[in-house]
């Protein structure tokens, strides 16, 4: 799936969004009482924002980061390498964010790019959740942020090699 948003005249080059999954996109299934993947909810999240930047959008995968494998992060890595954007938002699990954002910043393919990973730690469909926050706050940060591997959650734009998530909290806290 790839949807480009608005676009003006004189605006700056679309910003890149990478769709794996992760709590944000998962969806209560009625009938088995699991947390599902049915598609993507990143088009309703940005048209309930009002969201007028120009955003390319390509889901790679749906799953849960505790599902992700090294392939799948390798995935994500050349999709980053591939895409001629040099902002890029990938929307991951909070469980293993930290490890592609680790696996992103070991390229020197991706050094002049800028890459910022969120996600959600309540779906965005159950309501009451982190999910559109985080989002927007991907969005601002990927545009003022220096080149480099970042996360974006709980309102903080943390390093990817100076973060970790606290399970206990919650949060992703500085290391």
């Amino acid at each position: 799936m790839t949807q480009t948003h608005l676009k003006t005249q004189n605006s700056p080059p679309p910003i890149q969004l990478f769709i794996t999954g992760g709590t944000l996109d998962k969806q209560y299934q009625e009938t088995t009482g699991e947390l599902i993947f049915p598609n993507t909810h990143l088009p309703i999240m940005l048209q309930e924002a009002n969201s007028t930047l120009a955003i390319e959008t390509v889901v790679l995968m749906q799953k849960d980061s505790l599902d992700i494998t090294d392939a799948d992060r390798e995935k994500i890595c050349q999709a980053c390498i591939d895409t001629p954007q040099q902002t890029i938002v990938i929307t991951h699990g909070t469980d293993t964010m930290v490890n592609t954002a680790l696996a992103l910043s070991k390229h020197q393919a991706l050094k002049h790019k800028t890459i910022v990973l969120t996600g959600a730690m309540r779906p965005f469909m159950l309501g009451h959740s982190d999910a559109s926050f985080n989002l927007g706050s991907a969005f601002m940060a990927v545009q003022l942020a220096q080149p480099g591997v970042y996360i974006a959650m709980n309102g903080q734009l943390f390093c990817a090699h100076k973060v970790q998530k606290n399970r206990q909290l919650g949060l992703f806290t500085e290391t």
